[in-house]
């Protein structure tokens, strides 16, 4: 399980990579770069599964057993 992701900020373009929490979802994010806060994409649990190189770690399970994609909420 990869527990850093680099999120991309859709209003500036910044990259930066950040560890994710494995025990709640991020829903907010800061970018460095612009200041933008950064919301989960509808459908999406967390910032890391919308702007993220990697999802969260309860989707990334999910996937790895093949169960339906569980969000941060339900794991």
């Amino acid at each position: 399980m990869r527990l850093v992701s680099v999120i991309t900020c859709p209003s500036c373009g910044r990259q930066s990579a950040e560890t994710m929490p494995t025990d709640a979802c991020q829903f907010f994010y800061e970018c460095k770069g612009c200041g933008a806060l950064l919301k989960p994409k509808a459908g999406d649990c967390c910032v890391f599964c919308s702007y993220g190189d990697v999802p969260c770690p309860p989707v990334q399970e999910a996937r790895e057993h093949r169960r339906p994609a569980g969000c941060c909420s339900s794991a």
